[in-house]
């Protein structure tokens, strides 16, 4: 028995990206490829395909082309069928090989013409296969206003004629870096869900290593060039996935770092995270994500959390906030120097960041833990309610409800 929605997990960004490239047309193309999925719910039970991947794609194919013939009529509809005629009008014996374009997509989707919010959300909309809904929740918006950013971002892309390709290697330094920070969305959006460990949100998480990896292999190979932050980016991905399996229970309650289980981690992807990583800061003078990606592989190597140099880890995020000023890595800093000299060395430092993020709901979260490991109860319940208020993350919720329950217990 196929299991249809593992399939649409794993391919829809691979499947949606080709009939885009093929059809040059968002919205045709993935009404084409749903109504794809719909056929296959009532076909395959009787009579399923031999390859599912190459049934769909020509499905989907032929669907638009239906699509097409009942736009328009005679003439016009020659014309609009035209450009298709020669690639598209085959058998499905022609549909064995569905090209991946989703390169292409990512390029599209982060082009400068788009604002950041719209490339982020068409990005998690065609590659990761995310309902308008979960991105409007993602992005904390009302569904018909992410339902309107995406019309829009689709029709500014028609209208400007976007072209729907990999820029030439002139152009290349201009577009890396929204492509990476779009593919590190989308990496985070699986990674940080409330459902991180389900199904979808892994897949998100694969998706956005292997769109990765196919990045790193088109700048060396295919444009020649060497980016160590692209490296960096990779690693970074692998060394957070490494923990993903862990960071969870089974019902789904939140395990903290110190905490995991580390023989849960996968040591596979540390090995390669930290190699590559390593390789990055030999080659160039460190950028954002190779910092990142060395916080994450001073974790990855200690075998607790008392092996783990508290101090390195501060200092890379010195590092970082010198490179990428922002009031996050000035509370991750903290973190790290609560860890590395203790908690009263880190209140201030916290305290201190108090206006820019003041409806972060981490930052409440982060003091409460201070404050509780100062033997402060009373504060630390007011700074965990006040966290428990501004998430919207179910295991959040639950794991700030546990810490406000043991500490109400302590307090009566």
């Amino acid at each position: 028995m196929i299991d249809l929605d593992r399939l649409c997990r794993a391919e829809w960004g691979h499947l949606l990206s080709s009939l885009i490239r093929a059809f040059g047309d968002f919205d045709l193309a993935e009404d084409a490829l749903q109504e794809a999925f719909a056929a296959a719910v009532v076909d395959w039970p009787v009579s399923p395909p031999n390859d599912p991947v190459a049934w769909l794609y020509g499905t989907a194919r032929h669907r638009a082309i239906d699509r097409i013939r009942h736009r328009t009529r005679s003439a016009t509809l020659l014309a609009e069928l035209a450009p298709f005629d020669e690639r598209h009008l085959q058998s499905t014996a022609d549909d064995s090989a569905v090209p991946d374009e989703r390169l292409r997509l990512i390029f599209t989707c982060c082009h400068p013409a788009l604002s950041e919010e719209a490339q982020v959300a068409l990005a998690l909309r065609t590659l990761g296969g995310l309902s308008t809904e979960e991105i409007a929740h993602a992005f904390l918006v009302p569904h018909a206003t992410m339902a309107q950013r995406l019309v829009r971002a689709k029709a500014k892309i028609r209208e400007a004629a976007i072209p729907y390709e990999i820029p030439s290697a002139a152009e290349l330094p201009d577009r890396l870096g929204a492509v990476m920070a779009v593919l590190y969305l989308i990496f985070n959006e699986g990674y940080s869900s409330a459902a991180a460990s389900s199904p979808e949100r892994g897949t998100l998480c694969a998706e956005a290593i292997e769109l990765t990896r196919m990045l790193r292999a088109l700048l060396r190979s295919g444009l020649g060039c060497d980016s160590p932050e692209v490296d960096s980016l990779l690693a970074l991905m692998l060394l957070h996935d490494a923990r993903r399996d862990a960071r969870m229970t089974a019902d789904g309650q939140v395990v903290l770092l110190e905490a995991q289980d580390r023989a849960h981690w996968d040591h596979a992807e540390i090995a390669e995270g930290c190699a590559l990583v390593q390789s990055a800061l030999a080659r160039a003078r460190p950028g954002t994500y190779a910092l990142e990606a060395a916080i994450a592989a001073v974790h990855a190597e200690s075998t607790s959390r008392e092996d783990t140099d508290w101090p390195q880890i501060a200092a890379l995020y010195q590092r970082l906030l010198a490179l990428h000023p922002s009031p996050v890595v000035a509370l991750n800093h903290a973190a790290a120097v609560a860890m590395a000299e203790g908690p009263e060395r880190a209140l201030p430092l916290v305290e201190a960041l108090a206006e820019p993020l003041a409806s972060y709901h981490l930052w409440h979260a982060a003091r409460a833990d201070l404050l509780r490991q100062l033997d402060r109860p009373r504060d630390a319940i007011q700074s965990y309610e006040r966290a428990r208020a501004l998430t919207q993350n179910e295991s959040e919720l639950r794991f700030l409800g546990r810490r406000i329950d043991e500490l109400r217990a302590r307090v009566h």
